[in-house]
């Protein structure tokens, strides 16, 4: 089960640095956050059914984790059963993002947790009805939500670039 976990996690690397970028100001941030979702996927995975699609269950406690951590303002660091050498872990640090990435993410910032969450699934091409199931909102609220968030980031880009 481990192997299967360790090779879960190798393959959606991408992902779960979004998420961390997204709620982790700083780099040490960024490292707790995601040794945070390691270890709640950890857990979930005994009971992880396969009823939806993996993307979604990582989505699903990835964002969950980090809101919750958000909400607390404290990010308690726990020892994870795995070394270094057996995760993928990715590079946590902005040094390879374009401008218009880094400019992106900073307006993203500005966002409340919930609008972090949707930006982050929209940016991942998931449809409305996964960002509703990972979420657990409506289907519409979603098409609610991201026109409102995508007038936000786009006053908030306007006002950054003059």
């Amino acid at each position: 089960m481990e192997k299967e976990f360790v090779r879960l996690l190798n393959q959606h690397p991408g992902l779960l640095y979004k998420v961390c970028s997204l709620y982790g100001p700083k780099p040490e941030d960024r490292e707790d956050l995601f040794q945070e979702i390691v270890l709640q996927l950890w857990k979930a995975y005994p009971t992880f059914k396969h009823e939806s699609s993996v993307t979604t269950w990582l989505y699903r406690i990835a964002l969950n984790t980090a809101i919750s951590n958000y909400r607390r303002k404290t990010v308690r660091v726990q020892a994870v059963p795995f070394s270094d050498s057996d995760l993928q872990i990715p590079d946590l640090s902005d040094d390879t993002l374009a401008d218009e990435v880094k400019a992106l993410y900073a307006a993203i910032e500005h966002l409340s947790p919930i609008e972090k969450a949707v930006i982050t699934l929209y940016l991942d091409d998931k449809s409305y009805e996964e960002m509703a199931a990972i979420i657990g909102i409506s289907k519409t609220h979603v098409g609610v939500k991201l026109n409102r968030i995508k007038t936000k980031l786009e006053k908030l880009l306007k006002s950054t670039t003059r």
